[in-house]
C-alpha cells in the first residue's frame, strides 16, 4: 500500500490545514449548534490524524484511497459523538474510533473469510451489549447478551474470537506530541496489581521520592487498576502526557530500587 502519495482521494495531502486549539474549541461551539460548515472545516482539519493512523496499515493490500476513506468515516462518528465535557483532547477520543472503523473494514474483507453466520451473529451481540450498556449502565455477561439475543453463549463467544484481528501489547495506537501511546496504555491491569510483586520491596520509600502528580498516577494505575484514558480524565490532562510521566515515574523507581 502506498502511503507517499501526496494526492488521497482527490485530496492534496500537503496543503492540509492545521487547526489551533482556540479555532477546534470556536469550530465545535458552531458544530453543536448544527452549523455544518464549522463540521466541514474541523473535518478538513484533522485529516492529517487520518493520515498518520492509516500508515499503521502500510502491510496491508488494502488501497491507500479506500483506507483513507473509511478512516475519514471513524472520524466524522468521531466528531458527532465527541463530548466537550470530557476534558480529553479530541484526538485521543477520535484515534480508538478511526482505528476501529478501518479495523472493521478490513476485518470484513480479509483473505481468510469469516462466515456470513458468524458474523452475523458477533454483530448481533454486539449490538445488543451496545444496547444493554446505555439501558443498565453497565457491562453485560455473556450470558445476559445469550439470553438477549437467543443464542447459545459458547456460539457467541466462538462468534466474537472470529473476527477479532490479534493485536501486540507493545503495537504503537498513536504519537502526540513527541510520545507514543500503545495498546498496553489503554488497558487496566486488574488481576496483577502492583502489589502483588512489590510486597517484599521499599516500594513506599521509592513512591515517596516522586512528585505527587507522578505519584497519584501511579497509585491511580496500578493499586486502582485504571486505564491512562481514566487517570487523564480524572487528573485533567492528556493521555499521552500520564503515559509519559508514568513511564518517567516507573524509571525513577527501579533506579532507587536497584541502590
Amino acid at each position: 500500500m502506498a502511503l507517499n502519495k501526496v494526492e488521497i482521494c482527490g485530496v492534496n495531502t500537503s496543503k492540509l490545514p492545521v487547526l489551533t486549539n482556540a479555532e477546534k474549541e470556536m469550530l465545535f461551539e458552531r458544530i453543536k449548534k448544527g452549523d455544518t460548515e464549522a463540521r466541514d472545516l474541523y473535518i478538513k482539519g484533522n485529516l492529517r490524524l487520518v493520515l498518520s493512523i492509516i500508515k499503521r496499515f502500510s502491510a496491508s493490500n488494502e488501497n491507500a484511497d479506500d483506507l483513507f476513506q473509511i478512516g475519514c468515516i471513524g472520524l466524522m462518528k468521531a466528531i458527532d459523538n465527541f463530548d466537550t465535557t470530557l476534558n480529553v483532547r479530541f484526538s485521543t477520543y477520535a484515534v480508538p474510533m478511526i482505528i476501529g472503523e478501518i479495523r472493521r473494514y478490513l476485518r470484513d474483507n480479509n483473505s481468510i473469510r469469516v462466515s456470513r453466520s458468524l458474523r452475523d451473529t458477533a454483530y448481533k451481540a454486539i449490538h445488543a451489549k451496545e444496547y444493554y450498556m446505555k439501558q443498565n449502565l453497565r457491562e453485560p455477561t455473556v450470558q445476559e447478551i445469550a439470553s438477549e439475543i437467543g443464542i447459545n453463549k459458547e456460539d457467541i463467544v466462538y462468534a466474537l474470537d472470529a473476527i477479532q484481528s490479534p493485536v501486540s501489547l507493545y503495537e504503537p495506537v498513536y504519537t502526540e506530541g513527541g510520545d507514543t501511546l500503545y495498546v498496553m496504555d489503554q488497558i487496566s491491569d486488574k488481576k496483577n496489581k502492583e502489589e502483588h510483586w512489590i510486597e517484599d520491596i521499599s516500594l513506599k520509600e521509592a513512591m515517596n521520592r516522586l512528585e505527587t502528580r507522578e505519584r497519584n498516577i501511579i497509585e491511580m494505575r496500578f493499586y486502582e487498576g485504571k486505564t491512562q484514558m481514566e487517570v487523564a480524565q480524572e487528573i485533567g490532562i492528556s493521555q499521552a502526557q500520564v503515559s509519559r510521566l508514568e513511564k518517567h515515574a516507573l524509571k525513577s523507581m527501579k533506579n532507587y530500587l536497584r541502590l
